[in-house]
This record gives structure tokens, sequence and C-alpha cells, in this order.
């Protein structure tokens, strides 16, 4: 049971992940389609990002009053009630009303899973479970493709809907399930402290920041991977152009496989340092003066291949790093602070690219990778090196 209960858990990141790459797959048609600047997309992206905090903030207290299953279950129904809001938006003024439900219900479950998994689980079944986020993301894009090329981009919104009504009656029934490993897990005796005692504790700001400039670079390549090749490349039809927005999603997922079965010989530091290493190497190779799009294509792989451990990495290092006691808090605060970085810095990014051109995207990149490893290595310091 404790198993299959394991597999619903990867399910419902699956349902995570779904969302999170469409709108930057479909927004080169969505941009036409509305009669709006490219740059738009952020203002979108900003706004579920900014809700998506406001329910992460809230997931400590979320994860004392409720049980996690519960906060799931209507976490996935906001989330389909946005995807359907989406797919019958006839103006751009309406996304703005589905980014409610659309942010909201995001924050909540990726920060009461993650705390659930980091608490009770090894470093292998987080990376696990975020390569499962890396599953539906990629699935999405690959949806608006098949949209785009047979119904229209409103279809890529809709069919993604029915899946995650899918994945929420799986959850439903899975109920039982959580019920007889509620004692196993523990979930109710952990006990938590709040986020104004556990913003002081060492080591605790850097990190955050460090997730800042982590989820600034990644939501960035999320939002803009899908309009960098359109903007580059040449000859390139729609339905490809969007598909290229699965390439980043691609390498995230196929790092957290890799790191979900090194994670607990190698430890979570060493897994960033190299991953941070690899997301470098991928960068640069954007940045060589090719024609072509295989190469970049090769790239963004590579990127979201060195990404793949970052993210879950940082996140179970928490209960060990700070202690059980403030892991939920840290964590909520983590998730606040990464969807600071996803809210205003591809936002950011729209605006430059509008004045300079989309070309200037792997140097972004790069700046927030440098910031990223030196903030952490800084963290381990101030923290005592504990984890």
């Amino acid at each position: 049971m404790y198993s299959l209960l394991l597999a619903v858990i990867y399910f419902i990141f699956v349902s995570l992940g779904l969302p999170d790459s469409l709108l930057g797959s479909g927004w080169p048609t969505m941009q036409v389609a509305f009669g709006v600047p490219s740059s738009y997309a952020g203002y979108v992206s900003m706004s579920i990002s900014f809700l998506t905090i406001i329910s992460a903030l809230f997931s400590p207290r979320f994860i004392r009053k409720f049980h996690t299953k519960n906060i799931v279950v209507f976490s996935i129904f906001l989330s389909i009630v946005g995807l359907f809001g989406f797919s019958f938006a006839n103006s751009y003024a309406i996304l703005f009303l589905f980014a409610i439900p659309y942010g909201l219900g995001a924050g909540a479950i990726d920060a009461s899973i993650n705390h659930y998994v980091a608490n009770n689980y090894p470093s292998s079944v987080m990376n696990f479970l975020h390569c499962f986020y890396g599953v539906g993301a990629v699935i999405s894009p690959n949806i608006m493709a098949l949209a785009l090329k047979h119904a229209k981009w409103n279809q890529g919104y809709r069919w993604t809907a029915y899946i995650q009504t899918a994945i929420m009656i799986v959850v439903v029934l899975s109920l039982p399930l959580w019920a007889k490993n509620d004692n196993k897990t523990g979930e109710d005796s952990v006990q938590s402290v709040g986020i104004r005692k556990t913003i002081f504790v060492p080591g605790v700001i850097p990190t955050l920041i460090a997730f800042y400039a982590y989820c600034s670079g990644e939501c960035t390549c999320f939002l803009w991977t899908s309009s960098y090749f359109a903007g580059t490349k040449e000859g390139l039809s729609d339905g490809m152009i969007a598909s290229f927005g699965s390439l980043i999603f691609a390498g995230l997922m196929l790092g957290r496989l890799i790191s979900g079965f090194v994670s607990d010989r190698l430890g979570d530091k060493l897994l960033i340092r190299v991953g941070i290493a690899i997301e470098i190497l991928g960068i640069i190779i954007i940045m060589l003066p090719v024609s072509g799009y295989v190469l970049a294509a090769a790239g963004f792989v590579i990127i979201g291949t060195g990404m793949g451990p970052v993210y879950p990495s940082i996140q179970h290092m928490a209960p060990e790093k700070f202690g059980k006691e403030y892991s939920a808090a840290v964590i909520g605060l983590q998730m606040s602070s990464a969807y600071v970085g996803s809210t205003f810095m591809p936002t950011v990014f729209g605006i430059i690219q509008q004045h300079i051109g989309i070309g200037i995207m792997p140097v972004y990149l790069l700046i927030f990778a440098v910031l990223n490893i030196g903030l952490l290595e800084y963290s381990y310091k101030v923290s005592g090196n504990k984890a």
C-alpha cells in the first residue's frame, strides 16, 4: 500500500507539470490571435506566478490544518478550472481572470507534496518525483502542437484539462491509501515552526535568493524557448516551434531520472554542483554562432538536464539542513521565493528581448546560473555545512 501511495504521488506531479508549459508553447500563436505584443506573455505568466506565491506562503498553515491529500484534490480541481477558462478565452483580458485558479492550484500542491516527500522519503524519491513533473511538462507542449496542427490553440488547453480531470479522479479514488499511511508517514506528528522564526535561521535567506535565481532561469526557458526559435531560426512551422517548448522539460525529466538513480550515493550538494556545471555547458552551446536549429535544440535539452537535480535537491536538503520543525516553513518560503523569480524575471526578459532581441536569452540564463551556484555555496558555509 505504501508503494502504491508513492505511485499516486508520482502521478500527482505529472498533473503539476501539465499546465506549466502550455503558455510558452502556445504563445507565438496566441499572441497573433489576441493581437498583442510578444512581451505580453510575461504579464499572464506573472499573474499566475504571483497567485502561486500566495498559496505557497500559506502552505505551512494548510499543512497543519488539512491533510496533504485534501490539498492535492482541491488544487488539481483549481487547475482544471483555470485550464478550461483559458480554453474558452476569446480575449487577452480573460486570461487574467482564469490565471487566479491556475496559479492558486499550483502553489499549494507543490509545497505540500514537496514537504511530504522531503520528510518521509530519500533523495532518490524526490528526484524521481520531479522527473514526473517533467513528464507532464513534456506532454503538454506536444498536446499544444497537435492542437495547432489539427484544431486551434484553445483545444490544447481543453485537452489538457481533460487529462487533469482523469488524474483528479485517480487521486480521489486513492484517498483510502492516504488514510492508511497517515500514521506511517507521521504527517500529523511533524511540528511546524512559523515563517517569521524560520526566516532568521542561518542560511535560509541565501538559499531563498538562490532558489529565486534558479527559477528565474528555469521559467524564462519555460516561457520563451519556443519564441527563441521563432525569433532566431528561419523556416520553422508553428507546430514545430510549439513543440520546441518541450525541450527544456525533456532535459529536466532526463536530469531527474538520472539523479534518481545516483542521488543517494552522490548526495544533494554534489548533484547540485554537477547539475549547474552541465546547465552552463548547455548555455554555452546555444551561444555558438550556428544558423541551424539542431545545436540550439540540443543546448536547451542539456540546460534542462543540468537544471534537473537542482530544484528537488535544494528542497530535499531542507529537513536535514534546517531541521524537520522548520522544513514546512522553509519549503513554503522556497516555493514563494522560486515563484517570485518565475513571476517577474521572465516578464523582465520579455521587455528586454523586445528592445534588444531574443538572441540575448543565453546571456540572461548564464547570469542566473552563476548567481544560483554562488549563493548556494555561501548558504552551506553560513548554515554550518550540515547538509
